[in-house]
């Protein structure tokens, strides 16, 4: 029986769908703890939402139409809340700007700058975790454009993330490339949006509004299966 299956978790953070699912991160971090790596990714699907939303978004109303489609979605989960003003009135011209301030934190954490231990106080998420979780809560709870580099400074601040470190990041091109990286690897699973999930080196893989208990079946499935031996699932 292996220890531990690497679970990595592809996103964007103005994607509706990744902020409701956020709590089946977290029954995962509860349930299986450390038997579960997992990993975050950055996916630009809302790269240029002027393209996106008011022009893809342009026979259903644009982003009042989109603002609606939103609404329609977290109606169905009690468990997030949802300002009014977003696609309305705060309107991010980017999820980029959050994508690369999140990696300049994973780099600071790959340098210990950052720690990666589980805090009681976040309900077990580590400050990367929290963060992304603060991140995702200040568009959609809070209505802020965390398009705003400002904004998301702000937010870290709240963390005592180490600001110089992360703006060092950003300006000496290293979070740039971190990114880059991510985009890459949504090409090579040919991943078709978010969230996904990528299990057993690429060879699963679970996209969307997919169930909390067919995640943790197919993780437990790599779990309980010995090295080497092909899935039956």
């Amino acid at each position: 029986m292996k220890q531990s299956v690497d679970l990595s978790y592809y996103s964007d953070i103005l994607c509706v769908w990744s902020y409701v699912s956020e709590i089946r991160l977290q029954e995962l971090r509860e349930k299986l703890g450390d038997r579960v790596d997992l990993s975050y990714h950055f996916i630009t699907l809302f790269g240029c939402t002027r393209k996106r939303i008011a022009e893809g978004w342009s026979d259903r109303g644009g982003y009042a139409g989109f603002a609606d489609h939103v609404a329609g979605v977290c109606k169905d989960f009690t468990h997030v809340d949802l300002h009014c003003d977003i696609w309305r009135k705060t309107i991010p011209v980017t999820s980029a700007t959050a994508h690369l301030f999140l990696k300049a934190v994973q780099l600071l954490e790959s340098d210990n700058q950052v720690s990666t231990k589980p805090q009681a106080k976040f309900d077990n998420r580590n400050l990367l975790e929290e963060l992304i979780w603060r991140v995702r809560c200040a568009f959609f709870r809070d209505g802020r454009d965390i398009g705003s580099l400002p904004v998301l400074i702000e937010i870290a601040e709240t963390l005592d993330l180490p600001i110089d470190g992360i703006r060092a990041a950003i300006e000496d091109g290293t979070a740039f490339g971190a990114l880059c990286c991510d985009n890459e690897l949504r090409e090579k699973y040919r991943l078709d949006g978010s969230p996904s999930y990528i299990l057993n080196n690429g060879r699963q893989k679970l996209y969307g509004n997919v169930g909390y208990r067919i995640i943790e079946a197919n993780i437990e499935e790599l779990l309980e299966r010995p090295e080497g031996m092909a899935s039956w699932c």
